[in-house]
């Protein structure tokens, strides 16, 4: 079998693939690698990259190593307890991936962040 072996993984690739936007096409690209090769994030990285009012999208982990000074979305499959905290704690936001259709994604504040 080639692809994830979970199936709430799978059909939120179907999901992802069939949308219009091409970032949600490379999200869902990225989601078929296996789970080992998945992106973890850092909310060190997180800082460094974005400004306030940005929303990052993460293809895989977000883990809490580092702090948070400004108010950000974070779109992600999954989240170390300590990053959720430490992101709601700065006044931003913290979303699964699983409920991207929910978003509102304009302009030029959205970020895929990568390793």
């Amino acid at each position: 079998m080639t692809g994830s072996t979970n199936i709430m993984i799978r059909k939120l690739i179907r999901r992802l693939e069939k949308q219009k936007k091409p970032l949600w096409k490379t999200v869902a690209e990225k989601l078929q690698t296996p789970s080992r090769k998945r992106w973890y994030i850092n909310l060190y990285k997180i800082e460094k990259y974005t400004k306030p009012g940005d929303i990052v999208i993460v293809p895989g982990k977000v883990l809490g190593i580092g702090n948070l000074t400004h108010e950000v979305t974070v779109v992600a499959l999954d989240f170390s307890k300590s990053a959720k905290e430490k992101i709601l704690k700065a006044g931003g936001k913290v979303v699964s991936l699983y409920d991207f259709d929910k978003l509102d994604l304009k302009g030029k504040n959205v970020r895929l962040m990568k390793q």
